[in-house]
């Protein structure tokens, strides 16, 4: 079966006067991890809402197989992970894990660690580092073909970022990825192709020196 792609195209976005997003292309078919980097308040979080569905830009044209699609979280076709914890307070979680994640994917998700260590607990029992890593599995197991990702290294360690970095790679083998975060070090790590938002246009990275002559960087490590 061929691979899915999403296409984002023509995103216009402004609050006031400021024009955050005005000409925006990018696209990620299943089996790949696309990253997006830019300075903040350039619109990476707001692209992503965009994407899925919750922040409505002035215009955008999105689709999936060259199929319209209004918002993305319709019919699980996108699945997103905001900045900020999503899980509501005072359930378990394994109550939460069998309304998000596919049943075709629910025996490789009850293995993880993670699942295994906290899954009968309640999320507010958890810390914020715990909460997040469930929060990450829970999407990567979803029945979505696309996942956007809003800062995902937020609040995890750095083995943990290791092993998250293992589980997005095994994930893009069935879904395409789009995710964001600051700590741009991890995205060029697992990211197969970068994109720069910048000034509000996107700019496709083919070499990461263009990163620094773009001016997100002072140099690369």
């Amino acid at each position: 079966m061929p691979a899915l792609t999403l296409k984002v195209d023509s995103v216009q976005l402004s609050f006031g006067d400021r024009k955050i997003l005005q000409d925006v292309y990018l696209s990620c078919k299943q089996g790949e991890i696309v990253g997006l980097l830019g300075r903040n308040g350039c619109g990476k979080s707001s692209l992503l809402k965009i994407i899925f569905g919750t922040l409505k830009p002035s215009y955008k044209y999105i689709s999936i197989d060259d199929v319209y699609i209004h918002k993305g979280f319709h019919n699980t076709r996108i699945a997103y992970l905001p900045q900020h914890n999503y899980l509501p307070k005072g359930m378990r979680v394994s109550q939460l894990a069998k309304m998000l994640v596919s049943e075709a994917e629910w025996d490789r998700f009850s293995a993880q660690p993670a699942y295994l260590e906290h899954g009968q607990k309640q999320t507010d029992q958890l810390s914020g580092g715990e909460l997040r890593q469930l929060e990450m599995l829970m999407i990567l197991h979803s029945r979505a073909d696309f996942i956007l990702l809003d800062e995902p290294f937020t609040h995890i360690s750095p083995v943990q970022s290791d092993g998250f970095k293992q589980q997005l790679r095994e994930a893009a083998k069935t879904k395409g990825i789009i995710l964001t975060d600051h700590q741009y070090q991890n995205i060029l790590d697992v990211s197969d192709r970068i994109i720069l938002i910048s000034e509000g246009r996107t700019k496709p990275i083919t070499d990461n020196e263009e990163l620094v002559s773009y001016g997100y960087l002072n140099r690369i490590n």
